[in-house]
């Protein structure tokens, strides 16, 4: 969230990468996080962060360079561009851990990859691999690994060659006519996730994984 505001108010920035280190991309929220009733509320860092991304206003580019689970995915549908790695896979494990989805992937997940692989994906927490993302309409492109970053880069000096204000107001063209319906996804999905991490099948689903 921190680094969002930075670049957000920083004009020699023009675009932001996001990727993770290591071998993946990021393995979603850390399950003891769950066990903090104040997790998903309004003020809470996690919806801050929701709100951060949806909300950006310069492109954001997504180079997912291995794992990518829960959050780590539904993340992507808010990414302008996203480009993935060979290695990389996706899974959506929401109803397995006891919860629902998040992050507007009700209402973004459908549109994008269609009712059916959405069921697929955020009801029955399939996982699906890199080649598939594309076919789905969640990423642009697979590379191999080693060629991930220097492709992202390429495409992020492409941006920077691009005058800002231009692409800025493009971009909220682009996401104006759903920004409203994201918003109160957002904040639906929340109000159901909130009640369920409390909920008995919750507690009994993490503290297996734990």
């Amino acid at each position: 969230v921190a680094h969002l505001k930075q670049a957000a108010g920083d004009q020699a920035v023009r675009v932001v990468i996001i990727t993770g280190a290591g071998n993946a991309f990021t393995a979603g929220n850390d399950l003891k996080d769950f066990g903090d009733p104040r997790f998903i509320q309004p003020d809470s860092p996690v919806l801050s962060f929701m709100q951060g991304l949806a909300n950006f206003e310069k492109p954001v580019i997504a180079a997912v360079n291995g794992l990518a689970v829960g959050i780590g995915v539904t993340m992507l549908l808010h990414c302008d561009l996203v480009y993935v790695a060979d290695n990389a896979s996706f899974s959506t494990p929401f109803t397995a851990l006891g919860l629902v989805p998040e992050f507007a992937s009700t209402l973004l997940f459908p549109m994008i990859a269609g009712r059916v692989r959405a069921t697929e994906a955020l009801l029955l927490g399939k996982p699906f691999l890199a080649a598939e993302a594309v076919v789905m309409g969640i990423a642009n492109a697979v590379l191999p690994a080693a060629e991930l970053m220097p492709h992202v880069q390429l495409v992020a000096r492409k941006f920077a060659t691009l005058p800002p204000g231009s692409v800025r107001e493009s971009k909220w063209l682009l996401k104006q006519a759903l920004g409203p319906a994201v918003q109160e996804a957002i904040l639906r999905e929340a109000a159901q996730f909130a009640p369920r991490l409390a909920g008995g099948e919750a507690r009994e689903a993490i503290a297996a994984i734990l």
